[in-house]
């Protein structure tokens, strides 16, 4: 078995590459779902000696199966956000500190502290359903910010925005995390000028708006809350990891999450950096159910493991993704 603090303690891909092939290897053996994935592909545990090797289990599978690596107990199932009679992912954590580990960690290597700020959550569509990973996260970092001004908030847009103004005005330094239709609705109803807020969008419009490109949403929420930038998270329901953008699109990975972009006409070749593909996502954090997983996104990777989301393969049904359709 890995041992958790080497997955959150990599400083460098060799170290990375390390791992991955070590939890491949383990997972191989422990989760069935993976295993006969990989039987289909005619691909053995022995014969894998790079990352470009391992295969990547579709992410379609964690609606259908039970992608489980583990014998423990199932402490935590969360689940993907959808439309009435449609299927949603779901994701059985045996572990939740693992998660706990991973976004806190993650925070503090792109926010610093979570104690300087108030957090502020406009997360309606997520509030009003049960499994949310992106609520379990926001919820502990509210708890964990020790500010009393801290809370989520669902329609009561005004109070949102007396709160949000004063906070700003003080001095205090503000995270404002939010859905994308309800920023949206948030700046129709009320313009700002923020000189000490950072506002993160989460991606989506859940159904409730036209989806927009990033460039046209970002300035109208720039125009709106009176920022330079807009900054975002890039997470999944079957993920434990998140990747950040701090306001120009392109999205950083923590130490332990990594993306390849696969040819859209072969998904086991992989396409050069700056060019379009499928997004594959190794999410070490994922131990216990699967590391390896081939998204529904398309993207490109930029150099230090950073990238682009830029929509959604066709015939792809949108759920709560961070994601900007063509």
């Amino acid at each position: 078995m890995i041992p958790v603090h080497d997955i959150f303690t990599i400083s460098n891909q060799k170290q990375f590459e390390k791992i991955a092939l070590k939890i491949f290897r383990f997972q191989h053996e422990n989760n069935k779902v993976y295993r006969e994935f990989c039987e289909f592909l005619n691909v053995e545990k022995g014969t894998v000696k790079s990352i470009e090797q391992i295969p990547f289990l579709p992410i379609q599978f964690f609606k259908s199966h039970d992608v489980v690596s583990s014998t423990e107990s199932i402490q935590q199932t969360f689940t993907s956000s959808g439309t009435t009679g449609m299927i949603t992912s779901k994701h059985l954590v045996t572990d939740v500190s693992l998660y706990e580990e991973s976004y806190r960690k993650a925070f503090s290597e792109f926010y610093g502290n979570i104690e300087d700020y108030a957090i502020l959550a406009l997360l309606p569509s997520y509030l009003e359903r049960e499994g949310s990973s992106l609520i379990y996260m926001v919820n502990d970092l509210i708890e964990r910010s020790n500010n009393p001004n801290s809370g989520f908030y669902l329609h009561n847009y005004n109070e949102l925005t007396t709160k949000l103004t004063e906070l700003d005005a003080s001095g205090q330094n503000v995270l404002l995390i939010g859905v994308t239709y309800a920023l949206l609705d948030l700046v129709e109803k009320q313009k700002f000028q923020l000189n000490n807020t950072i506002i993160m969008e989460t991606g989506g419009m859940k159904g409730k708006r036209k989806e927009m490109i990033r460039e046209e949403l970002h300035q109208i929420l720039c125009d709106g809350f009176g920022v330079n930038s807009i900054h975002s998270e890039y997470g999944m329901t079957e993920l434990l990891s998140q990747a950040y953008s701090l306001g120009n699109g392109i999205f950083e990975c923590p130490n332990w999450m990594s993306i390849m972009i696969r040819d859209t006409e072969d998904a086991l070749t992989y396409v050069d950096m700056g060019k379009t593909g499928g997004i594959n996502i190794i999410d070490l954090a994922n131990i216990n159910s699967c590391s390896f997983i081939a998204t529904q996104d398309l993207g490109k990777k930029y150099p230090n493991n950073s990238f682009e989301v830029l929509g959604r393969f066709d015939n792809s049904d949108i759920r709560g993704c961070n994601l900007m359709v063509l």
